[in-house]
């Protein structure tokens, strides 16, 4: 599943062949997505694209009177590619773009989704999520307030939205491994001073896989297959079994949210 990093690679390596190109108009070839493409997006006509950001997982293409919201779900990628390619199968939605090209979006799972906001009202699945990880809004000291209290374990804390955003299963188990805290700690046990350690981990750990990535940019524009997500320094994740790279003790592995989750069991207390 693309996480924060592989969408904002994604952002990066679409944003110079869209943005201040005029959207021409949306061909939609399957509109049951998660949620069903917005009709909106078929009426679109001749509008300039304004800017090109990332908040969350979404992508948001803003246009002068709105924007496109896209979430690439578990399966889906975005390609810039010539107009008159011919499709692959699960090419669901063409926004096609005066240059010739198309930003074209690919789904077999069909769990992504390609969505219209009129004016400049946020969507409702923006409006309460919490803040970037990577901005000076995220700390340790606000996920140490939100927590008190809490006995949800602390990798489900960190993997809600309303916490902090984007940062999913991969990226919290390599966050709480840095940080030494161990994944089924409560979340309201853990102190300020760890919480400020979790909070840089994450930001490193982030930045880290986004500055990866950026050796991938060109994929964006081939036409002969899916973007090659960059490969991943891992220390944990998948690992359950293998031998810690830092001590050399057993990984191990328990769930949260139906999720298996990999640790340490010296190095995160």
């Amino acid at each position: 599943m693309p996480e924060l990093p592989e969408v904002e690679t994604t952002l990066r390596g679409i944003r110079p062949h869209v943005q201040g190109r005029i959207l021409t108009s949306v061909t939609v070839r399957e509109p049951r997505l998660r949620w069903p493409v917005s009709e909106a997006l078929y009426a679109l006509r001749d509008c300039p694209v304004v800017a090109l950001r990332r908040r969350a997982k979404y992508l948001l293409i803003e246009l002068e009177h709105g924007q496109v919201l896209i979430h690439l779900g578990m399966s889906g990628t975005l390609r810039v590619v010539d107009a008159t390619l011919p499709l692959r199968k699960h090419d669901h939605v063409d926004l096609l773009l005066d240059s010739g090209k198309a930003l074209r979006f690919n789904d077999p799972r069909r769990f992504g989704t390609v969505l219209f906001q009129a004016g400049e009202e946020p969507h409702s699945l923006l409006q309460s999520l919490g803040p970037e990880p990577l901005s000076e809004a995220f700390s340790g000291e606000g996920m140490f307030d939100r927590s008190r209290g809490r006995k949800v374990a602390v990798k489900s804390f960190i993997m809600d939205n309303a916490t902090v955003v984007g940062v999913g299963n991969i990226y919290a188990q390599e966050s709480l491994f840095m940080a030494g805290i161990h994944p089924s700690r409560a979340a309201g046990r853990i102190s300020l001073t760890r919480y400020q350690a979790l909070a840089e981990a994450i930001k490193v750990v982030l930045a880290r896989a986004i500055e990866a990535g950026g050796t991938t940019l060109k994929d964006f524009t081939r036409a002969d297959g899916q973007p090659g997500y960059f490969a991943q320094s891992l220390n944990v994740y998948g690992r359950a079994g293998q031998p810690c790279l830092q001590c050399e003790a057993i990984l191990k592995a328990d769930r949260h949210g139906q999720r298996s989750t990999a640790y340490c069991p010296q190095c995160q207390r």
